[in-house]
């Protein structure tokens, strides 16, 4: 589950990353709000505005993760601008020391890969890369070399936030040239705005992110974020009930 940090007070925002793990969330990825996020849409921008206008973010994001990861293995979701202006170097080692286990810069500039790469390696996180649908094979082949823990796949080529329909036997051919070019996993998001739909996606994949549906509820009525969790944990593991995964 994607939760940015900063949108509640932090024993608010304790419970509920509580909440949300015993409800069926495998993995956490902590959003650092940003004020151009421009790869995604309006409920995540109004999330990431809320939190930039309630403290400072960035010491929210890591306590958000130091806890959540002691929930389940947690990832930092990022731009590059903060990292451009902190440094690389100092804010993989913060997302480290706080327990991130990696850190996707979802706009990482081809010119810093293997500058963020090497920032990363040295403090032991792993870096996510995402792919662009219509990525060329020459530029596939660089991403994945350059990326680890798991490549990912949106599952619309629209913001985040997307909720019409998806293109599946396009997400499957992708997904098949993503395994082609590298053996790490392939996890999905964007788009997955339903249960439904994150039940069709998951064959495809090895995970499926859910962002927006739970933003969504954290902003509105954060009281249902674990029943909208367990909808979408029940559609991917049908098997598997909330209270053995607790």
């Amino acid at each position: 589950m994607f939760v940015p940090a900063g949108l509640h007070q932090p024993r608010a925002e304790r419970r509920q990353l509580d909440q949300i793990a015993r409800a069926g969330a495998d993995l956490f990825e902590i959003g650092l709000g940003h004020h151009d996020a421009a790869l995604d849409g309006p409920v995540i921008q109004a999330a990431y505005r809320r939190a930039l206008r309630r403290c400072n973010v960035l010491a929210r994001a890591l306590r958000s993760v130091e806890h959540a990861a002691g929930l389940r293995p947690t990832v930092v979701m990022t731009y590059w601008d903060p990292l451009h202006r902190l440094g690389p170097e100092h804010l993989a080692r913060l997302f480290a020391d706080a327990g991130a286990v990696g850190a996707m810069v979802v706009d990482l500039p081809d010119s810093q890969a293997e500058h963020w790469q090497a920032a990363a390696t040295e403090a032991n996180l792993h870096t996510p890369r995402l792919v662009p649908r219509h990525i060329a094979e020459p530029d596939l082949a660089t991403v994945a070399a350059g990326a680890s823990g798991w490549l990912y796949a949106p599952a619309s080529t629209a913001p985040t936030g997307y909720r019409g329909p998806l293109d599946v036997p396009a997400l499957s051919d992708f997904t098949t040239r993503l395994r082609a070019a590298s053996p790490l996993p392939v996890v999905s998001g964007v788009g997955i705005s339903t249960p439904a739909l994150a039940a069709r996606v998951t064959p495809l994949v090895n995970a499926v992110v859910i962002g927006t549906p739970i933003v969504r509820t954290l902003m509105s009525a954060p009281e249902e974020a674990a029943a909208t969790t367990a909808a979408f944990a029940q559609a991917v593991h049908p098997h598997i009930t909330t209270e053995t995964r607790a």
